[in-house]
C-alpha cells in the first residue's frame, strides 16, 4: 500500500537473456562436439561444452540437440548474473558476464573482485578490463585461450 511516503521501489531493469552475438561469443570460444569427450579439466563434456549426468560415454548428439543443450545451460548461467549482479547492465555487459560465468563458473562470478566492485559502483568498463584478464591462469599459468576469451569478453562489454 503506498502511502505517499515511501520512497518509490527501485527496479532493476536489463538483460535477461543472452543475445545472439552473445551466444556466438560463447560458440567460438567452447567449440562444438558432437561426440562426447572429456575436457581440460577431465569432466565428460558433449555439444558447446555441456556437461551433466546426462553426457555419457559414447554419447553422440546433432548440433540443433547441442545448440538446445546450450540454450538451456544458459538459463541457470543467465539467472545467476541477474542474481549476483545488483547494477543495470547493457546488453554487451551482461552477455560478457554471462559468458565469463558460463567458463569459469558461478562461484568464481559470486566470489570475485569484479562482482564486488561493480556492485559497489565503479566504473563498469574499468572493472571489466582490469578484472577479467585476472581470469586466465591454468595449472601453469596463462592459457593463450583464455586470454583471447577474456580479450574478447572484455570487447564485448566496452564498446
Amino acid at each position: 500500500m503506498d502511502d505517499g511516503h515511501s520512497p518509490p521501489k527501485v527496479v532493476k531493469v536489463e538483460p535477461t537473456v543472452t543475445s545472439q552475438e552473445g551466444i556466438n561469443l560463447i560458440k567460438s570460444f567452447e567449440g562444438l562436439r558432437l561426440e562426447n569427450y572429456y575436457c581440460a579439466s577431465g569432466v565428460m563434456t558433449v555439444g558447446y561444452g555441456h556437461t551433466g549426468s546426462d553426457v555419457y560415454d559414447g554419447m553422440t548428439i546433432t548440433e540443433a540437440e547441442a545448440e538446445a543443450l546450450l540454450r538451456k545451460d544458459l538459463k541457470r548461467f543467465e539467472a545467476a548474473v541477474s542474481e549476483l549482479i545488483t547494477r543495470e547492465l547493457k546488453q554487451q555487459e551482461f552477455d560478457a558476464i554471462v559468458s565469463f560465468a558460463f567458463n569459469c563458473g558461478i562461484g568464481a562470478l559470486q566470489d570475485s573482485t569484479f562482482r564486488a566492485r561493480i556492485n559497489r559502483g565503479d566504473d563498469k568498463q574499468r572493472c571489466f578490463r582490469e578484472e577479467f584478464p585476472k581470469w586466465v591462469n591454468g595449472a601453469n599459468g596463462p592459457l593463450p585461450g583464455l586470454v583471447r576469451r577474456r580479450e574478447a569478453e572484455i570487447h564485448l562489454a566496452t564498446t
